[in-house]
């Protein structure tokens, strides 16, 4: 048993496998992101989200969200946007150049989704996602 991987390693792999995918598809497709600007991009809600919102869930300080943020601006693909709830505050939304990434991202998702199931058989991949999702609502937080 001391050979097995703990689960919370059991996770991550496959995460990490299909992330890679991802940004190969996007990469592929001409937008650069790395990982680091992954994780925060794949945090921005469809009506956008407060930079210290993006640091929390990504678990970086609010200075290196930023500072993620800024480069991902720079590459077209988010806009920082007035918070119709408070005047004082900036949401960071996905721009419209980069809602063109959206159905890449989503293709390779499926892709890798379609492949797990041929290895797993639908059944079983059905029982895991059931399964994580389950294990959702104690560990996310952000969970809607």
């Amino acid at each position: 048993m001391d050979d097995e991987p703990n689960l919370g390693v059991l996770l991550f792999l496959p995460y990490r496998a299909m992330e890679n995918r991802v940004i190969a598809a996007l990469r592929e497709a001409g937008v650069e992101l790395t990982v680091a600007q992954m994780k925060i991009v794949q945090r921005i809600g469809p009506n956008g989200t407060r930079l210290t919102d993006l640091a929390e869930q990504a678990q970086v300080t609010k200075q290196t969200a930023g500072f993620l943020v800024d480069q991902i601006e720079r590459q077209g693909f988010v806009e920082r946007v007035p918070d119709p709830t408070d005047a004082r505050a900036r949401l960071i939304r996905i721009s419209p150049s980069g809602e063109q990434m959206l159905p890449v991202a989503g293709a390779a998702v499926a892709e890798v989704e379609a492949e797990w199931s041929r290895h797993l058989g639908p059944k079983k991949l059905l029982a895991l996602r059931e399964i994580l999702s389950d294990l959702r609502t104690i560990t996310d937080p952000w969970a809607p």
